[in-house]
């Protein structure tokens, strides 16, 4: 806990986001700095809670309680160790996670809960700043070595871990540079990518080789349409073509035969993310300027780092129409605004929620509020209980208006049923259109095609309580066997993972498994 009284004596507080004014000049993230006192009177606001929900809300099984009383005594070296104990990246889930570790906080039963995800934060960022963040190498090699496919934060925990176990591991990544979607999905003003490299740089120190620009399995099928990204099927992919981004931003692309990896590692993982994007099938959807949501951010992410002069998608003086309400919606809404859009409208099928938690989500469940990210509060118009119906065509083949209309929502047995609203009808004028969608599972082509894995039902990798797949030897993790989920979940499922893998070419672990597939995390 941190100090007795500290929940009654200081509010929840958080650093103040740079005026919008001046952050949408740049992609630098949007908060000001915090200072100290105010992080450790945030630490003393963990109250002694008896049992600590923070917990139950966390997959990682954060030591939340210990950390923040350590910050509340100004005992920043040790916070760091029992936040690393837990958690490999917490700079990572400290700027992306949507915190239901908050959620169950028991302050926030009748009262503001704990800054968590703030102090973690802030905890990460201090022991960067001093130096305490140093490779850790294995005392010992086992002489056992390990694939790993995907290099998004399920990839790079696993690889961590395993790293630190004395295997030798190796990340094969088809993009240009590791980081999956850490580094081509989010935005610069979420997380600039020094973060991210700097992490990178001591799992190298570490042992942990990356082979980006690596395909694994047959390349898929190519897919375009008159060139704007929107997926069609078509002919091999030519080397260096990333989907939906045709030459744009290409690097040549070798492959390797899935078979290799069995054959010349003792373990394979699988951890390529549920990249298949959910798509909208309205009459227009063919048209140019119609784009899944990542072919637009990942070319963007391109020019900040350097990779791409300019975007083919850009969003300047354009009229955009962001289909989706989430995360990643709102991704697309923060660079739109920087890349200087006419307008932008945010489209959501589900009614506008609360702006408190309801009785239909009590605590210590994850709540269904109204949640204004730092893009919502820098303009554009966001519309609830919408549906989209077609997309019109200005006659060259390029889009130029959305056609929908209003939606009453009904639940019968647990699902959500949509019903159109009489003469609600509307059309909005747009040049870019961004599905934001969510995704529906991994990929289907490429390295799980060619090993023959097993997938379930909802089209995603299915694993054994080991983590193991249908084929000996080869393993998955993160949301390529979860299906689309959270950071943090990714993190914790890589950890699990690694210490199932590290169990079977060892016959024992002393790497932590946070939780197994199919159950929360284990106390």
């Amino acid at each position: 806990m941190g100090k007795p009284t500290g929940f009654l004596e200081f509010g929840r507080e958080l650093p103040r986001r740079r005026p919008v004014a001046v952050r949408l000049r740049d992609w630098k993230e949007v908060y000001e700095p915090f200072p100290v006192e105010a992080a450790c009177h945030q630490g003393a606001r963990c109250m002694d809670c008896g049992i600590p929900f923070c917990h139950e809300g966390c997959p990682l099984g954060n030591l939340i309680p210990e950390w923040n009383d350590l910050v509340y005594r100004d005992d920043w070296s040790a916070a760091i160790e029992r936040l690393h104990a837990t958690n490999n990246f917490p700079e990572f889930t400290g700027r992306l996670c949507p915190a239901p570790c908050e959620a169950a906080c028991v302050l926030g039963i009748n009262s503001d809960p704990v800054t968590i995800e703030r102090i973690e934060y802030e905890i990460i960022e201090r022991a960067w700043s001093e130096g305490w963040v140093q490779p850790v190498t294995a005392r010992e090699r086992t002489g056992k070595s390990v694939a790993i496919v995907g290099s998004g934060p399920a990839g790079l925990a696993a690889a961590q871990q395993l790293a630190h176990a004395g295997h030798t591991v190796v990340v094969f990544e088809r993009a240009e540079r590791p980081g999956g979607l850490l580094r081509y999905g989010i935005p610069e003003f979420k997380m600039e990518k020094r973060v991210l490299d700097r992490r990178l740089a001591q799992l190298r120190a570490e042992g942990v080789e990356f082979r980006c620009s690596v395909a694994v399995g047959v390349p898929p099928h190519r897919h375009h349409s008159n060139g704007d990204g929107h997926l069609t099927s078509g002919g091999p992919l030519e080397p260096g073509e990333e989907r939906g981004l045709g030459k744009a931003c290409a690097a040549d692309v070798s492959v390797v035969p899935a078979e290799r990896l069995v054959q010349d590692f003792d373990a394979v993982i699988l951890a390529g993310g549920a990249t298949l994007p959910r798509d909208l099938d309205v009459p227009g959807r063919e048209l140019s300027g119609v784009l899944f949501a990542l072919e637009y951010l990942k070319p963007s992410n391109l020019v900040q780092e350097g990779s791409l002069a300019e975007s083919p998608f850009s969003a300047a003086g354009k009229h955009v129409v962001i289909v989706g309400g989430g995360d990643t919606g709102a991704d697309c809404l923060g660079t739109a605004h920087r890349q200087g859009a006419a307008s932008v409208h945010q489209l959501e099928i589900m009614p506008m929620p609360p702006g408190t938690r309801s009785d239909e989500h009590p605590w210590p469940v994850w709540p269904v509020i109204l949640r204004t990210s730092s893009a919502h509060e820098e303009g554009g118009e966001r519309l609830f209980s919408v549906t989209t119906t077609e997309f019109e065509s200005n006659g060259d083949g390029a889009v130029q208006a959305l056609k929908g209309h209003q939606v009453e929502m009904t639940v019968r047995d647990g699902r959500p049923s949509f019903s159109p609203v009489a003469e609600s009808e509307f059309s909005l004028p747009c040049d870019l259109v961004l599905l934001a969608l969510g995704f529906s599972g991994a990929e289907k082509h490429g390295v799980v095609a060619e090993l023959g894995v097993h997938l379930d039902s909802r089209g995603s990798v299915s694993v054994d309580g080991t983590w193991q797949t249908s084929v000996p030897n080869v393993y998955a993790c993160g949301d390529m066997a979860r299906g689309q989920s959270l950071i943090v979940w990714a993190i914790a499922e890589g950890r699990s993972a690694a210490a199932a893998v590290d169990r079977h070419l060892m016959g024992t672990t002393a790497l932590p498994a946070p939780i197994v597939p199919g159950q929360l995390a284990l106390r």
